[in-house]
């Protein structure tokens, strides 16, 4: 069986990832290496601290030493690169953190992974992967009648964020094409579900409803994403790991392209039916300056995943839209310690 090495295990998607793994026996041991940001929270994987399947390490992925150190120690079968900094707001008003940590980072986690793969015997060599986690963003903004992006789609990122993911993106497949090194690239439409920081639209939305906040929405909140459930994503990301090509990409979509008002009424009505107020909740709505160069719509066509390993989403919107919500009703230990900021004044006490 696998052993896996997961980067930013602590964040939103690497934490569902290593919980589905672990839950349903699909490798041997994780190691996850996280650099504990803001966004990578310890309580996210609470739950298997006792598990002897499941190491942490402290690191930055730019910490070479420290990087190869772990590689070598755990001798993995596949390494998994979450780690990111993924916030397009966060990245309008500081863009280094997000070069440091997605364009060097990557540089130097593609290094460790190359002088740790040419040390490996011929069958060992056969079967390690390196597959990189990266994001739809990289190609840019859509019109209402553009065509879904695919993996031919150019690259033409417009914030930030997006540039240092699809630097990220270049340098892995430059890895593969100069060194040799078995990679492989996803690129997915946004992810919601379990575990997701509250600066992102949906948990924000939930959590600003329940307490009676305005609900803020961008422009004229028509601008559309396509939208993934974690857990559908997960199941992606393992099957590209397990069946996909050397050297490709596959683009992971969730066949829901909604507008961001639909994504809030539908919270919206969820809250009225389960957590009800004194008011409808889309009473709560505010429309708010729009943010610069906000990408007007966002679509993936799975089809190549779906055609060559079989993959599709199991999730549709509207079921995959109420678990998450009875999610964050049913955690709230969990989001008050995210919202108090507790969660960090722990991590920071124990260091």
């Amino acid at each position: 069986m696998s052993r896996i090495i997961v980067t930013g295990g602590l964040g939103f998607i690497g934490s569902n990832f290593i919980r589905l793994i672990l839950n349903e026996n699909l490798c041997e041991s994780v190691l996850n290496i996280d650099k504990q940001t803001y966004a990578g929270n310890p309580e996210n994987l609470a739950d298997l601290n006792d598990d002897p399947r499941y190491q942490f390490v402290k690191a930055d992925i730019g910490d070479e030493d420290l990087v190869i150190k772990s590689i070598t120690d755990f001798q993995p079968t596949s390494i998994i690169n979450f780690a990111a900094e993924s916030h397009v707001d966060r990245s309008i008003d500081s863009p280094e953190p997000f070069v440091e940590t997605n364009v060097l980072g990557t540089l130097r986690l593609l290094q460790c992974t190359k002088n740790f793969f040419t040390e490996l015997n011929e069958s060992a060599k056969s079967k390690f992967r390196f597959l990189h986690v990266s994001t739809d963003e990289v190609y840019g903004s859509l019109s209402s009648t553009d065509p879904a992006f695919s993996e031919t789609t150019s690259y033409s990122p417009n914030s930030p964020y997006s540039a240092s993911k699809a630097g990220a993106d270049h340098l892995v497949r430059s890895y593969h094409h100069t060194f040799g090194i078995p990679t492989l690239t996803t690129n997915c439409s946004n992810n919601y579900g379990p575990y997701q920081f509250p600066e992102k639209l949906i948990p924000l939305m939930i959590l600003n409803a329940c307490e009676g906040k305005s609900l803020p929405i961008y422009g004229d909140g028509a601008n559309i994403r396509d939208w993934l459930h974690v857990e559908d994503h997960c199941r992606g990301i393992l099957s590209v790991l397990e069946k996909g090509r050397v050297g490709e990409t596959y683009c992971i979509g969730g066949d829901s392209e909604k507008t961001n008002l639909e994504v809030v009424d539908t919270i919206c009505d969820a809250l009225d039916k389960d957590h009800p107020a004194n008011a409808p909740h889309e009473k709560l709505k505010t429309f708010v300056k729009d943010r610069p160069g906000h990408d007007r719509r966002y679509a993936i066509d799975f089809s190549k995943i779906k055609n060559e390993l079989g993959w599709e989403p199991r999730y549709s919107f509207e079921d995959g839209m109420a678990q998450t919500v009875n999610w964050y009703l049913s955690n709230s230990k969990w989001c008050d310690n995210i919202t108090s900021g507790n969660y960090q004044r722990e991590r920071l006490g124990n260091e």
